[in-house]
């Protein structure tokens, strides 16, 4: 087992850090894509978010990890596991 100075060099090194804002740049182009999918173009190339939606993102935000639907759990763990699958492989190898 590495020591924990170690652990952290390897966490903190760049070579990490730009595998893991890799991986949060697909993240947020993959939300992005489904987002402006669920929107209303307008002639002037904007988009409406439909009232719905808002309702239900809102009360996403709002709503404690805790307090989440189970399906909503699962979509932040799917999330987790592209993070800590990397996190994992850079420790041991």
């Amino acid at each position: 087992m590495p020591s924990s100075r170690r652990i952290r060099e390897v966490l903190e090194s760049e070579e990490t850090i730009e595998r893991l804002a890799a991986i949060e740049h697909l993240r947020w182009a993959h939300w992005q894509r489904y987002l402006h999918s669920r929107c209303e173009s307008q002639a002037d190339g904007s988009l409406v978010i439909p009232a719905e939606l808002v309702a239900r993102w809102e009360s996403q935000i709002d709503t404690p990890y805790t307090h989440l639907t189970e399906p909503e759990k699962e979509s932040d763990r799917e999330q987790v596991w592209k993070y800590l699958s990397t996190v994992i492989e850079t420790l041991t190898n």
